[in-house]
């Protein structure tokens, strides 16, 4: 995997979307995208999030994409961090990563939504290491992991 360093972004510059890196215990919230052929990254596994709508800030995007998805709703407090990164595809714009936790009531009040074949908790390190998820979120997430992203540190709290 290449390395790709977190960019500095206003929370007021455009970008086109947002994931959530979230944790319950050792596991995180992955879902397998549909096998469409004109989907990118068809059958792999991915995180929470998608693009954003119109004037959204990024947690915005971000928690609407995850109550669309998966019926949660996770106060600011269980969020830990939120970068931003360079778009993956040339011309695209920047996208951002949220860190967080999940309870144990969140995920028994999971109702999978219709995007996606199906969900699980899966080991992050089964994450990073699977050749069957999105490659720039292994990444994105293996660094998490090297710095602590689930332990709240003041200066990089989330914004919200």
């Amino acid at each position: 995997m290449e390395a790709v360093d977190p960019i500095p972004l206003p929370l007021s510059a455009p970008f086109g979307g947002a994931k959530l890196a979230l944790r319950f215990e050792d596991s995180l919230l992955v879902y397998r995208r549909d096998d469409f052929p004109d989907l990118p990254y068809p059958n792999c596994w991915d995180l929470p999030g998608g693009g954003r709508e119109v004037k959204e800030s990024p947690w915005e995007c971000a928690a609407r994409e995850l109550f669309e998805e998966f019926a949660l709703v996770l106060p600011p407090t269980q969020i830990t961090v939120a970068r931003a990164y360079p778009a993956v595809a040339p011309g695209g714009l920047p996208t951002w990563l949220f860190a967080g936790w999940l309870t144990a009531a969140d995920v028994a009040s999971i109702r999978f939504g219709d995007e996606g074949q199906h969900w699980q908790l899966m080991p992050i390190a089964d994450f990073i290491e699977c050749d069957h998820a999105i490659p720039h979120l292994r990444e994105r997430v293996a660094r998490f992991v090297q710095e602590d992203a689930w332990v709240v540190s003041p200066s990089d709290a989330a914004p919200h």
